[in-house]
């Protein structure tokens, strides 16, 4: 059983309780000083797998500014992982020290592996190309800021939809809110999953598939641009063909509302030319600044909110079925339980929601 208040997915808390943590963020950016002393002797543990300039930076900033403490590695190689240590095994003892524990990890479903065996609260910044939901609250605060609303908008996706963890759960995310329609552009080889796509269908909204920033970019609310990740590639060579395929420039922001924003979660590599940057509806540098004070609301929310009590896996254990995702979290941790949702014919895995066919 789950005794901790756990940010794994955005499901993880409801919709009400994100209007709580943004609005918590807006008090804090409002008046920083009056938080300074919240966390004082807490501690938070940051464990980054993989590389992170704004997740990593922020959420110590925002400790710090909280008054508290933080221990953790930023390099694995750095740690007792390049000795062949478990996640399960590190998670175990570095959750012991601490109160509160902030994980990045390359294989997808990590952070749910994580804490099943944590002894502190576990927060997820992002688990391989599948889910980032503190970029995600960054993303909500950022709309709320600029737009003035979370609900009748229409944003456009643009990039690296496939693999793109923080478009998965900022979908995931703006679904639950009243119309609002979604814009997906992408080359067919980096299309959004099915499974993000059935979240959309089953909170009612809608979405078209285009090719092209030029087709749609007059209709949009929104623009949220993201990198194609070489990261997450199986090889160069598809990386290759993918990685220039779009780029926003300032002749596209010619066609744009007057209002329209443009999102980036960063970093930027070449998809964004760096002219629009000075174009007053650039919102992604605000944005960055924003994810501090997210974060600082998110932990003190973490740490004060009363918990609920409830299974991490809900599902059927088939210790007999692999998970066919190579990059899940099972391939390599394998003392884990197959953990699967039956839905028919499918089963989806509990860690990473890869559909397997019976």
């Amino acid at each position: 059983m789950d005794n901790f208040n756990n940010l794994i997915d955005m499901d993880d808390y409801t919709v009400s309780q994100w209007n709580e943590i943004i609005s918590l963020a807006e008090k804090i950016k409002a008046n920083p000083m009056e938080y300074s002393e919240k966390c004082r002797g807490k501690i938070m543990a940051t464990l980054f797998y993989e590389p992170s300039t704004r997740t990593q930076m922020s959420f110590q900033a925002a400790m710090i500014r909280l008054g508290g403490n933080i221990i953790g590695f930023d390099n694995p190689n750095n740690s007792s992982v390049a000795k062949g240590e478990s996640l399960k095994d590190t998670v175990k003892i570095v959750s012991s020290y601490s109160d509160i524990l902030v994980m990045r990890h390359s294989q997808e479903g990590s952070a749910k592996a994580a804490a099943l065996c944590a002894d502190c609260h576990i927060i997820n910044a992002g688990d391989g190309g599948h889910l980032h939901p503190t970029q995600t609250l960054t993303d909500l605060l950022t709309l709320k800021t600029e737009l003035g609303r979370l609900d009748n908008l229409t944003v456009g996706l643009c990039g690296d939809l496939k693999y793109g963890r923080t478009t998965h759960s900022l979908v995931k995310a703006l679904s639950s809110f009243p119309n609002n329609r979604f814009v997906l552009i992408s080359t067919p080889s980096l299309a959004l999953p099915s499974y993000i796509k059935d979240v959309i269908r089953a909170h009612g909204s809608n979405f078209t598939e285009v090719d092209t920033i030029d087709e749609t970019i007059k209709d949009l609310d929104m623009l949220y641009m993201t990198r194609i990740q070489r990261e997450r590639f199986a090889s160069s060579e598809e990386y290759e063909r993918q990685k220039d395929v779009y780029c926003l420039t300032k002749a596209k922001m010619q066609y744009a509302r007057p209002d329209m924003i443009v999102m980036h979660p960063l970093p930027r590599v070449n998809e964004i030319e760096v002219a629009v940057d000075d174009d007053p509806r650039a919102a992604y540098f605000r944005q960055a600044n924003n994810g501090m004070y997210v974060r600082m609301a998110l932990i003190l929310f973490t740490l004060t909110e009363k918990p609920k009590i409830r299974p991490l896996l809900i599902g059927e254990i088939h210790n007999n079925v692999c998970c066919t995702n190579p990059k899940c979290v099972t391939q390599t941790e394998k003392y884990l339980p197959h953990s699967f949702i039956n839905r028919g014919d499918i089963l989806i895995c509990e860690y990473c929601d890869e559909r397997i066919l019976l």
